[in-house]
């Protein structure tokens, strides 16, 4: 007797069956949803993020970057040709290598700058993000010491990524092809790990975060501290020990369900997006938490950014969305990045597992995919060095010595902190480092960009001038200079004029040197700046 080759479905295979069809990695992959509004808005706040950095870098270049800079461009990669050779190419790509002098260099800012405004607009198209990116990264790995934050790297894979949400044959705000699904999903990947990368270097790093004290310092400490920091370093203990428990929790626990069911995953990114606005709304962090919010709006989808539409234009939007093309060439491109992404992730996977976690680091010289954190170590007390010059002939303590004034970091106890963000005053942040430093006992020589700025100072040179509030030497030149280090902290409490900062004096940084003093032209000189003794 011949037996049947197939068995008939029994109730128990259908159930099992259908419990297969509807596991929740199929349901997540099955989920319909569009994109539209979200590639709209996560371009619209990337321009705006390009647009700050370039006129930040347009406004500072020369001073800080150009022939007779701080930290000069030309020179930087003469000696990364000669201790590299023809590798110092893939190890430092920038267009730069085929001219840096300053019109190249302001030419290719001004270009940042208009992209990222023509982007701003509307323009959306994958050329204008390539070219972004192109000259963001050339820029990144020339700036050493005044780029070398991790917002920079973040920067350039978040902008690398908005390139293949960008069709070729559109610039229109709305293009005629529905956005890639893929590259959505490689934003959330990017947020997930911004998150808790930053979450781990901090319980990792620092007992404060542990024992929730943490903001008790930071409202003062921080880079560059906004008015509303004064307020927030004021508030009670339970204000600040609850900030710190949002804080784990946006960053340790909501991070996982960005990759969750619809409803996790939209309350996932108000959340991520009110951490980072709250961060905007107490301190000057550059582009940072700007940034940040972009991979973050990866959370939302179509359908839940039209509730901030009028009701009559959701249901034709929705249909008009619904209804896109998907872009075969485009798609399979998003899906070879996912390829590129997935293996490149394996070194800052294992670097977020490890005891020994990195806060910021990069694995490939494109910085395609890279390593995060921020204030994994929290200071306790604010250090400034605060540079002076004086005319006097003899420099007695007792001279009349005249302070240089940073744009936004404490100098005059009575001068209102700044709101910048997210522009960034980049002479400032790395003098908030070099405060840090010198409170530990680090020497000026650690800095020799700073040792190159005293110089210039003295010598009477207009280029670092811009970088500064005011010149305190309009016409002449301080024939000495010195610099003290001063621990300053938030004043108990204001009144209408009063003081903001309250500071003491604890320590020379730098005694006072001149034109003429030999050790200061022996280490000019060793560097070969432009300006340097001959």
């Amino acid at each position: 007797m011949r037996m049947p080759t197939h068995m008939p479905p029994t109730p128990e295979g259908d159930h099992a069956l259908e419990r297969f069809r509807t596991a929740w990695w199929q349901r997540l992959l099955a989920e319909r949803a569009t994109y539209e509004l979200t590639r709209f808005l996560v371009l619209r706040l990337l321009a705006f993020v390009y647009l700050a950095a370039f006129v930040s870098l347009l406004r500072q270049l020369e001073p800080l970057l150009g022939s007779r800079g701080l930290l000069p461009v030309g020179q930087f990669l003469a000696w990364e040709r000669a201790h590299w050779g023809v590798g110092a190419f893939w190890r430092e790509p920038t267009l730069f290598w085929l001219s840096s002098s300053d019109g190249v260099m302001h030419a290719a800012a001004l270009a940042g700058v208009v992209l990222s405004a023509a982007a701003l607009l509307g323009a959306t198209h994958a050329f204008v993000q390539a070219a972004l990116w192109a000259l963001y990264l050339s820029f990144v790995h020339v700036g050493q010491i005044f780029y070398g934050y991790g917002w920079e790297t973040q920067l350039l894979e978040t902008g690398f990524l908005a390139i293949f949400l960008c069709p070729l044959g559109s610039i229109r705000p709305f293009p005629a092809t529905a956005a890639p699904k893929a590259v959505v999903w490689l934003f959330r990947w990017l947020i997930f790990r911004i998150m808790l990368g930053a979450a781990l270097i901090k319980l990792r790093n620092d007992p404060c975060w542990r024992d929730l004290t943490c903001l008790d310092y930071f409202f003062e400490t921080q880079p560059n501290p906004n008015p509303i920091a004064w307020w927030m370093h004021h508030a009670p203990h339970w204000v600040h020990a609850f900030g710190v428990l949002f804080n784990h929790f946006v960053e340790l626990v909501v991070p996982w369900f960005v990759f969750g069911f619809r409803r996790y995953r939209l309350a996932s990114g108000v959340l991520l997006v009110a951490l980072q606005v709250s961060l905007i709304a107490t301190g000057n962090l550059s582009f940072l938490n700007w940034l940040t919010i972009v991979p973050a709006l990866a959370c939302f989808d179509d359908a839940a950014l039209l509730r901030l539409l009028p009701r009559r234009l959701r249901a034709p939007t929705m249909a008009r969305f619904e209804a896109l093309p998907i872009s075969r060439p485009q798609a399979r491109a998003a899906w070879a990045l996912c390829a590129v992404v997935g293996v490149l992730s394996v070194a800052p996977v294992m670097n977020l597992a490890s005891s020994h976690q990195a806060m910021n680091d990069h694995y490939d010289p494109l910085d395609l995919v890279n390593t995060y954190g921020a204030f994994g170590s929290m200071d306790r007390e604010r250090y400034e060095v605060i540079l002076e010059g004086t005319t006097a002939a003899v420099p007695a303590r007792d001279a009349e010595w005249r302070e240089y004034q940073l744009p936004c970091m404490p100098g005059d106890p009575f001068r209102r902190p700044c709101t910048v963000t997210p522009y960034q005053h980049r002479l400032d942040w790395q003098m908030w480092f070099v405060g840090n430093g010198a409170a530990r006992g680090e020497p000026i020589e650690d800095e020799p960009w700073l040792v190159h700025l005293v110089w210039q100072l003295l010598s009477g040179s207009p280029v670092p001038k811009p970088l500064f509030a005011r010149d305190p030497f309009q016409n002449v030149s301080p024939k000495w200079i010195r610099a003290d280090i001063w621990r300053y902290a938030f004043t108990d409490h204001r009144g209408p004029g009063g003081a903001w900062w309250k500071r003491a004096r604890v320590g020379e940084y730098l005694g006072p040197v001149s034109l003429e003093d030999r050790a200061l032209r022996n280490y000019v000189q060793s560097f070969g700046w432009p300006d340097a003794p001959r």
